[in-house]
């Protein structure tokens, strides 16, 4: 084999409606490691693009709020296996965005496989913990069940590239949500590599889109979208989560501010996740019903 050989360099794309992309707007912008090595070029979406992921995440929604939880639980755990089967490319991913060495970053894949594993296991349990029959006085019936709020913008953590990232995507499509996502600016290949896994599985195109770029700049329009029902802002810094979440209040979007973090001033994503950002863009239904009367005595079925 020839020494003179010259490496094949990845295009990276934009993942939006099954396909990928470049932005709307032709631009690109250098992704570097940690200590400066240039990575790739990455698309930088425009606001042409957040828009088109709306499109498309509103297209899908319907099908896939439709779609069965057990059903919903065997494609996200599909997308563990293909994770499984393309570990090594994600551990080399992860080394370079975070700065880890190749025994940290292999954890890191791990523990985002396990994500997958553990809401594709929820998918069918979360309306048993928060619906139910209540009980009232009359002859009725009256059941509260929980319903996907919709389309849902998602900032994915700056820091937490791939193990972040996984751990607020699996939880809004768990619920029947679609979502747009944008990635960490400083670190989105990860993400842009993981739309590819999602192409490859049996999830329908739409239900994530991914897009990559200045967080602020597409994350303006997105907030003040009037097709997005819900914004979760886990990656904008304090400034702008306090403007987004004014934009949002445009159309009274479901609001998850960014949490708390610990005293080096990042996210614990290893921690249990609960069960509180599958509950965080879920509506509750609650459904009324007579149940009749049987003969004189006024009992009731």
């Amino acid at each position: 084999m020839s020494d003179n050989r010259l490496s094949v360099f990845k295009t990276y794309k934009l993942y939006v409606g099954g396909k990928f992309p470049r932005s709307e707007s032709g631009r690109v912008y250098e992704v570097t490691d940690s200590k400066g090595k240039w990575l790739a070029n990455a698309p930088q979406s425009s606001r042409k693009d957040a828009r088109d992921a709306v499109v498309a995440a509103r297209k899908a929604f319907g099908g896939w709020s439709g779609a069965t939880a057990y059903n919903r639980g065997q494609v996200l755990y599909r997308v563990a296996e293909m994770l499984e089967g393309r570990k090594d490319q994600f551990v080399r991913e992860v080394a370079d965005a975070e700065g880890l060495s190749k025994s940290k970053a292999a954890a890191v894949v791990d523990a985002a496989i396990d994500r997958w594993v553990w809401y594709a296991g929820w998918t069918d349990k979360i309306g048993q913990v928060v619906g139910g029959a209540n009980p009232v006085a009359g002859p009725f019936f009256n059941l509260s069940t929980p319903e996907p709020t919709g389309v849902v913008t998602v900032l994915a953590p700056q820091e937490s590239s791939f193990l972040g990232l996984v751990s607020v995507i699996a939880p809004v499509i768990a619920t029947g949500n679609t979502a747009v996502v944008v990635a960490s600016a400083g670190s989105p290949l990860p993400a842009l590599s993981l739309g590819e896994v999602l192409a490859t599985s049996d999830l329908p195109g739409g239900v994530v889109n991914i897009l990559s770029g200045r967080t602020a700049e597409i994350a303006t329009p997105l907030a003040s979208h009037q097709d997005v029902n819900a914004i979760d802002l886990t990656g904008a810094d304090a400034a702008l989560a306090k403007e987004l979440e004014i934009a949002a209040a445009d159309n009274l979007k479901r609001v998850l501010r960014p949490q708390p973090v610990d005293a080096d001033g990042a996210a614990d994503w290893t921690a249990d996740p609960g069960t509180r950002r599958l509950t965080a863009f879920l509506e509750t239904k609650t459904v009324w019903h007579p149940t009749g009367a049987l003969g004189v005595s006024g009992s009731s079925y």
